[in-house]
């Protein structure tokens, strides 16, 4: 299982990152939840830097929005042991909102 601290705002992040929503950004994911961005981007990171998600900036003219947005998804391996995780920790108590229809971004990719 992971090698890094899983607190319950870890599994929250999961839980969204497992929703199937292909525009996951920090603040998004910290709205979801109802935790402070300060708790969900070292979370984010922590799980880039364990191989669990992978980010990128968003594409595209965004002037008429604003800034760009670091976008994040689980790549498969995360996919898994987030589910492996969410299992083992919240059993009967998850609410994975992950729907099994939509197609992770990142296959077809090459």
């Amino acid at each position: 299982m992971p090698r890094f601290r899983v607190t319950d705002a870890t599994l929250d992040v999961l839980e969204v990152l497992l929703s199937g929503d292909d525009e996951l950004y920090g603040l998004k994911i910290a709205k979801q939840i109802q935790r402070p961005t300060g708790s969900v981007f070292p979370i984010l990171a922590r799980l880039e830097d364990h191989g669990w998600v992978v980010s990128e900036w968003e594409s595209g003219d965004r002037t008429e929005r604003g800034a760009r947005r670091r976008l994040y998804r689980l790549n498969p391996d995360g996919l898994s042991q987030a589910r492996l995780l969410l299992a083992e920790r919240r059993g009967e108590r998850a609410t994975i909102r992950w729907n099994p229809g939509l197609r992770p971004r990142w296959e077809g990719l090459t």
